[in-house]
């Protein structure tokens, strides 16, 4: 457990999951930790996968992407995930860096997520371990 990271990344936007992916490990490796990847079907279930492995890992980052569409489906999706994935991090005290961008189309995700531009991968890496 010592030094490791765990992420879990919904891989529902691929291209999006990737590059968070290489802006939370670059940061990990760079501060000398280690990590390792879990994939999720969706963002829903992040918070399920992070309880499951609450215990074998000394800090968490959540990776994601949900994108704003025609209906409510968005605003439950981000509130319930970020509010589970919060009280998660309060129960067991253990930081888990939230990277889930929640963003109105596409093009913003791109942005957000890009190693060369406001990656927020690499963010919820450095949020994790600064908790630590």
């Amino acid at each position: 457990m010592k030094n490791k990271i765990l992420l879990v990344v919904s891989d529902y936007y691929e291209e999006i999951s990737n590059n968070l992916i290489k802006g939370s490990t670059d940061a990990l490796k760079d501060k000398n930790f280690e990590s390792e990847v879990i994939f999720s079907p969706g963002c829903f279930e992040i918070p399920l996968i992070l309880k499951k492995n609450i215990n074998n890992y000394m800090g968490f980052i959540a990776l994601g992407c949900v994108i704003r569409g025609e209906t409510y489906h968005f605003e439950i999706i981000s509130n319930l995930c970020s509010m589970k994935i919060m009280d998660l991090s309060i129960q067991n005290e253990k930081p888990i860096g939230f990277g889930i961008l929640t963003c109105n189309n596409i093009q913003q995700a791109l942005v957000r997520s890009d190693p060369k531009q406001k990656n927020k991968g690499k963010e919820a890496a450095l949020a994790c371990i600064k908790l630590l």
